[in-house]
């Protein structure tokens, strides 16, 4: 039991330094977040031209244009709302790829989701991610 409860406690203190928020409330269905409803904030980047065509972590194709992101750890095909910080714009995106590599980059979206959130010149944007129960996006 005291065993048990210490691994609980270490795996809290390193998701909340990962930078996710959880809430009591439960919300199945949403890969590694099930049972908790969960949102992570922090800065997200895009990618296309250079990967337009690819294959992806999940096996299909990248489009640039689609509404899809990047994320290191949610299960493929999650959908996503994007929703950034600053102008509180928000696209619902599935995720089909791994990333982003930069420290402390949580999302690389498409060209297509960074058009819609206005980031494309910028770059980059703070957003925050929350896992919908959404079957498709």
């Amino acid at each position: 039991m005291t065993r048990a409860l210490l691994l609980l406690g270490s795996l809290l203190v390193i998701g909340t330094a990962a930078g996710f928020h959880f809430d009591a409330r439960s919300r199945p269905g949403m890969g590694e977040f099930s049972g908790q409803q969960a949102h992570q904030v922090g800065p997200a980047s895009w990618y296309g031209p250079g990967f337009h065509g690819r294959q992806t972590a999940n096996g299909e194709r990248f489009d640039q244009d689609a509404m899809t992101m990047a994320h290191r750890s949610m299960k493929f095909g999650t959908c996503v709302r994007v929703t950034r910080v600053d102008t509180g714009d928000s696209v619902l995106v599935r995720v089909n790829d791994r990333g982003p590599y930069v420290p402390p980059r949580i999302a690389d979206l498409s060209r297509g989701a960074a058009s819609e959130l206005g980031m494309l010149q910028r770059g980059v944007a703070d957003v925050r991610l929350e896992p919908t129960q959404k079957a498709d996006c």
